[in-house]
């Protein structure tokens, strides 16, 4: 496998205002919705039009099969931070790209500093001879820093850093066949989300839980000041959360709720 270094990062910029390339519909796929703690959803992971995964949960390849989701089919995975529920997975895709269905084209992985070292670390004490292995492709890491821009497999993404227990943790904005996902990670309020995602076609937050307090993370209170301060064409799309009931306010102001092995589908806003 080969690594290659990461690109110097841009100057920060204003990067709601990126042209779109033309549209099609936003699939979601949403391998699991829930936080470390909950025992009543899978860990929280999601597809983007089946090429793009934001973050990779321990349970990755069970609940790709599920969804009947080619795990050969990803070309860039984006890790918010080293939670083990954000990028236990990797292993087993790594594995599966080996030993299952072996692949030939690139795969790009951006996450947290020391990227690849850290993978590379969890991968020889799970699997120790996938990093032996000769894969057949290249495995391209670009690590993340607040305001770093990128492209990776038609992909034009922003990494902006979150507020998250300490860690060096990243919210994504990728433009993905002309539409625009933003993602928070794991974060508790913090200057970086509303250019985040303002204008964006979805936002998919955090709220990993349904009290006032939440420790390091989001809770209603948050979402529902985001949801004020965001554009009101950006869609909200909630996961990282926990059992039990949303309070009302946040199905009364339109959030969606993600759950286990649901896709959603948000048409082109070119679409009659």
């Amino acid at each position: 496998m080969t690594a290659k270094r990461p690109p110097v990062p841009a100057a920060q910029q204003d990067f709601r205002a990126a042209v779109p390339a033309p549209a099609r519909d936003l699939e979601l796929a949403f391998i699991g919705s829930g936080n470390g703690f909950g025992p009543a959803r899978s860990y929280s992971s999601f597809l983007a039009n089946e090429r793009y995964l934001f973050d990779a949960s321990p349970e990755v390849i069970v609940q790709l099969r599920k969804l009947a989701k080619d795990p050969g089919a990803i070309d860039v995975i984006f890790v918010s931070h080293f939670h083990a529920d954000h990028y236990f997975g990797l292993p087993f895709l790594l594995l599966d790209y080996v030993a299952v269905a072996p692949r030939s084209r690139e795969l790009t992985i951006v996450g947290p500093p020391d990227i690849a070292a850290t993978l590379q670390s969890l991968t020889d004490l799970a699997f120790p001879n996938v990093f032996r292995a000769a894969p057949g492709y290249d495995l391209r890491f670009i690590e993340a820093a607040d305001g770093l821009t990128g492209q990776a497999a038609g992909c034009e993404f922003v990494a902006r850093r979150v507020d998250h227990a300490g860690l060096q943790a990243f919210g994504y904005r990728a433009t993905v066949d002309g539409r625009t996902i933003a993602y928070s990670g794991d974060t508790v309020m913090c200057d970086a989300l509303i250019p985040l995602a303002d204008g964006a076609d979805v936002f998919v937050a955090e709220c990993s839980c349904w009290g006032d307090r939440c420790g390091s993370h989001l809770a209603p209170k948050g979402i529902l000041e985001l949801r004020r301060r965001i554009s009101s064409e950006t869609r909200f799309v909630l996961t990282h959360v926990s059992a039990g009931e949303a309070p009302h306010a946040i199905t009364e102001a339109g959030i969606l709720i993600a759950e286990d092995l649901q896709t959603l589908t948000f048409p082109s806003r070119n679409t009659i």
